[in-house]
């Protein structure tokens, strides 16, 4: 049986500090929005009621939220930035000239490069899939969503420092 959950690389601090964000949310947060749906309730009919409907809109972007750590902690591979052997992967900082103009961004999830000056694509994005196992001096072209063709040639690769 195979799963579709796709597996993330996370640095050691990227997955703590989502684990503490999951589980201040799954607490706190959870008692803080019951605590402000029940005072708005208080205050009368609910059809009308503005501080009801923006706590319930919060209460169901939190548990979305929720939800996206819980899977994305429990399919993510943890450990330090693979050493880099020039070759494109999950965690690497990539060097690239794209559509003629070079980009240096970082390769993976989002939630690795938090707090990092630098962009980060996923794996699964359409410029991620078209450069993953890539090597410095490879050419590819993928394409865009807009359906355009867009040249990319892969400079540099380098380990993610968490810079």
């Amino acid at each position: 049986m195979s799963s579709d959950a796709p597996v993330t690389f996370l640095t050691q601090e990227a997955f703590d500090r989502l684990h503490a964000e999951l589980e201040h949310l799954s607490t706190v947060g959870r008692e803080e929005i019951a605590k402000r749906i029940e005072i708005a309730r208080e205050e009368g009919d609910l059809k009308e009621n503005g501080g009801y409907h923006a706590a319930k809109d919060e209460q169901g972007k939190q548990e979305a939220r929720i939800r996206t750590l819980q899977a994305l902690l429990k399919n993510a591979t943890v450990g330090v930035a693979p050493e880099s052997t020039g070759v494109v992967e999950p965690g690497t900082v990539v060097t690239a000239v794209v559509a003629g103009g070079e980009e240096v961004f970082l390769l993976g999830n989002r939630e690795i490069g938090a707090g990092s000056e630098l962009d980060v694509y996923s794996e699964a994005s359409p410029l991620g899939s078209a450069i993953l196992g890539l090597k410095e001096g490879d050419k590819t072209s993928y394409t865009a969503p807009n359906g355009r063709e867009i040249a990319v040639e892969i400079v540099k690769v380098e380990t993610y420092g968490g810079q």
